[in-house]
């Protein structure tokens, strides 16, 4: 039999060149993907938003101390401890401040006497007054009818006086004339006895006349010094609106007294309570320097209060971040310390740099100027975190990482 042909089998190649050129290229292709996408997402961040981790939490450092001056009774908190606004904090003996108290009580009921005094006395020296206006009206107009009654009787009594040395110089004649005619037996011893009896009765008869002009004189003088008195007296009288003012002075400046008592007492019941210390605000107890029966001075400083209500973030972004933020964008927060983010909103942009703020500046001299870039503190407020951070978990000096969004 003849052989029959048969056709030959091809050769397989060994390794094909097509499978390694197609996987190379799929990688690259989604390298260059990823690459794009990683490019577009760095764009759209970089443009939409500006972060920094040069931030931290800042919160109120509280100083808590006396208001007064006094010895510590009680102690009501310890180090690190949290308290609620009002609750204690430290107790001072309070027995000094309330005898102050019962002093200033004392010194108000005086004041409030003595001013209900002084309004009654206002009503009554204005009656008074107007009663003394009229009496001294009246003894002025009697002082001066007296005053006119005496004149009248001191000139009867001169005109007395005239007629006595008159009838007394008739009378002193007859005497003489009767002398030398009794001498001579002319007329009897009885005529002569007549005319001397009658010339002494006439000289006392002047004495007395005299007398009663002196009398009257000294009426007139009694009487005119009433007058003048009386006068004075209405002088006094007619004062009455001015000591109706001076009595309603009076009775102001009472007033004015019991208001400064009753800020005196207002002061005591103060300082009374100055001596139960309490917590200003929510927070923890730092720094507590307050002892049982320490001895403590007004304004001395007894521990630190860190408030956790009013808490915010300062961050410190390069200038060349601020071109296009400002106040109200929305922040994205991340806290390292509770593995958190938190929502906030940018607040305020600082005045000024960090560098100028410090203590010492920095000097360029002319010449050798190198430009730095700087950073703004900028202050971002949390937005709801009385629900993100119910347990004051967050607190002052945290660092964190803040994420503006500057674009919409």
């Amino acid at each position: 039999m003849a052989d029959t042909p048969t056709n030959p089998t091809p050769e397989e190649p060994e390794n094909e060149p097509v499978a390694p050129k197609r996987s190379r290229r799929g990688i690259i292709l989604v390298v260059v993907a990823i690459l794009a996408v990683a490019g577009l997402i760095f764009w759209w961040h970089s443009t939409y938003y500006e972060d920094t981790d040069d931030a931290q939490v800042s919160g109120h450092l509280i100083q808590v101390s006396s208001r007064i001056q006094g010895q510590v009774a009680k102690v009501y908190v310890d180090e690190n401890q949290f308290v609620h606004k009002g609750d204690p904090i430290a107790d001072l003996d309070p027995r000094d401040y309330q005898v102050a108290v019962e002093n200033a009580q004392a010194s108000l009921s005086s004041a409030q006497a003595n001013a209900a005094a002084a309004n009654v006395n206002v009503p009554l020296t204005g009656v008074n007054t107007g009663s003394n206006l009229r009496s001294a009206g009246a003894d002025l107009s009697g002082a001066g009818a007296t005053v006119q009654q005496a004149m009248n009787q001191l000139q009867a009594a001169q005109a007395r006086v005239t007629q006595a040395k008159a009838n007394n110089d008739k009378a002193q004649s007859d005497l003489e004339r009767y002398r030398p005619l009794v001498a001579k037996d002319v007329i009897s011893k009885q005529q002569w006895d007549a005319a001397v009896a009658s010339a002494a009765s006439s000289a006392a008869s002047v004495q007395d006349a005299i007398a009663s002009e002196q009398a009257a004189k000294d009426a007139v003088r009694v009487a005119q010094q009433r007058q003048e008195a009386a006068h004075a007296a209405l002088k006094y009288a007619e004062t009455g609106p001015q000591q109706v003012a001076i009595q309603s002075a009076r009775a102001k400046q009472a007033q004015a007294q019991v208001q400064a008592a009753q800020a005196q007492l207002d002061q005591a019941n103060l300082n009374l309570g100055y001596t139960k210390i309490v917590a200003p605000e929510d927070g923890i107890i730092t720094r507590k320097s307050v002892e049982i029966n320490q001895n403590v001075s007004s304004g001395q400083n007894l521990l630190t209060l860190v408030s956790l209500n009013d808490i915010w973030v300062t961050a410190n972004f390069k200038e060349t971040q601020l071109k296009g933020m400002k106040p109200g964008q929305s922040v994205e927060i991340s806290v390292d310390a509770t593995g958190k983010k938190y929502d906030g909103k940018v607040t305020q942009i600082g005045g000024a740099t960090g560098s100028v703020l410090s203590l010492f500046p920095p000097e360029n001299a002319t010449g050798n100027y190198v430009k730095v870039v700087q950073r703004l503190p900028v202050r971002i407020d949390f937005t709801d975190l009385k629900d993100e951070d119910s347990n004051h978990l967050l607190r002052p000096g945290l660092s964190v990482e803040p994420k503006v969004r500057v674009k919409d």
